[in-house]
């Protein structure tokens, strides 16, 4: 198994990758994409390219599961769930975006830390 990213190191949880390498093996992906990004990515690591990778599509499962929840598409627990990442991280999100989760003030101080 390949090491964990930076993040998920200094964070003390497993990396999606990592996660994922243990349930199936690894897949070639071709990509196009425009030039300017390929030259600012031509000279990165793969394993920082997939820390890249796995941290982006996170917050893009939050940025949309948050914004079907703050439209009334979805409940919280629900956003969450599409997401795949627990309530408490989804209540992170949603604070730093302006959004109110349906946790009392008591839940979050616990949550929030």
């Amino acid at each position: 198994m390949r090491p964990c990213g930076g993040f998920y190191r200094r964070n003390k949880f497993p990396a999606p990758a990592a996660i994922l390498e243990e349930a199936m093996a690894a897949k070639p992906l071709t990509l196009t994409i425009p030039e300017v990004l390929a030259d600012e990515l031509k000279s990165v690591s793969e394993d920082y390219l997939l820390e890249l990778l796995e941290r982006g599509l996170r917050e893009v499962k939050i940025d949309r599961a948050l914004e079907l929840y703050g439209r009334g598409g979805m409940s919280f627990g629900a956003a969450a769930e599409r997401a795949g990442v627990p309530a408490s991280d989804l209540a992170r999100s949603a604070y730093a975006r302006g959004l109110l989760p349906p946790f009392s003030s008591e839940t979050l101080r616990e949550e929030l830390g």
